[in-house]
């Protein structure tokens, strides 16, 4: 199937600020780029790079005033849901591959070490499979209420872990440092998310934000947020923690005025598009680093 992504984010700023933005689907992620482009007004020389991680980022000044970007794509998606392999094995710390390991780690928003004895108390005693980090998102799906605006650019999976409260960050936070805490592989992951074979929520489209775990010998999808199998995953941008998968950094003092996402299957009734402009204070923006 095909599905229309983007997003347009307007900033403004009291004198030029050096930004970097993750808003381009990853080249290796599950789906073919059928059609993209890129607007900024006013036209700004952006340059893109690949980092340590494969995110494709933007680095562009934004200039004193207001200056808008706007991304826009169509891509080819498959149709089912989020594979479930219930009886795939973890694996030894021995026998995971050299690429893994630094998902094993502790990092600046998964105090995993600080969750060794929670997660080994809550699911130590389930089969060392794909039932493991089940239970982990289970208990997470459960225990974990989601609300707008309950966390911060700082704050960690140790304090949603506290405070019981969070949106699909502050989720895919705590299940990664679970998952690291029982010496399993689980990267942050965000992206595009469309509302397909499901009720659309009553909240305005927006980014979402889930991880990926390596058992049975290769990385699967994982979404303690809605703890169900999904269709139309568009992956942006993979990394240990939020700081890796930040939507934008500025590094300096720049506002978002508006933020706008869309990701809608597209049909003959529906061509799929950008909806109406939401108001920034509205929308569940993941981590945004202003040094």
């Amino acid at each position: 199937m095909r599905i229309r992504v983007g997003c347009e984010f307007v900033w403004e700023t009291t004198a030029p600020v050096p930004m970097l933005m993750l808003v381009r689907p990853r080249a290796d992620a599950d789906h073919i780029t059928v059609y993209e482009s890129r607007w900024s007004d006013p036209q700004l020389p952006i340059h893109e790079y690949t980092d340590l991680h494969g995110n494709n980022c933007w680095r562009f000044v934004a200039p004193t005033g207001i200056s808008a970007i706007r991304y826009d794509a169509v891509v080819e998606i498959p149709e089912t849901p989020d594979p479930v392999v219930p009886h795939a094995a973890l694996h030894a710390v021995e026998d995971l591959p050299d690429e893994a390991i630094v998902f094993t780690l502790p990092s600046r928003y998964i105090e995993s070490d600080k969750l060794l004895d929670a997660a080994w108390g809550l699911f130590g005693n389930t089969a060392p499979t794909w039932e493991r980090i089940q239970a982990v998102c289970d208990w997470v799906h459960t225990h974990i209420e989601f609300v707008n605006g309950a966390s911060t650019p700082a704050t960690t999976a140790w304090d949603i872990y506290q405070q019981r409260t969070g949106v699909c960050r502050d989720f895919a936070l705590l299940a990664v440092a679970f998952c690291r805490a029982l010496n399993i592989p689980a990267r942050y992951t965000f992206g595009y998310l469309p509302d397909i074979a499901i009720e659309p929520p009553d909240v305005p489209m927006d980014f979402h934000t889930w991880f990926e775990a390596y058992v049975g010998g290769r990385w699967y999808t994982f979404d303690a947020r809605h703890n169900t199998p999904r269709v139309g995953r568009v992956v942006i941008g993979r990394g240990r923690d939020a700081v890796d998968c930040a939507l934008s950094t500025a590094y300096g003092n720049a506002r978002l005025a508006k933020f706008t996402v869309w990701s809608d299957e597209i049909t003959a009734e529906r061509p799929g598009g950008p909806p109406q402009e939401e108001d920034a204070d509205n929308a569940e923006a993941a981590a945004r680093a202003q040094p």
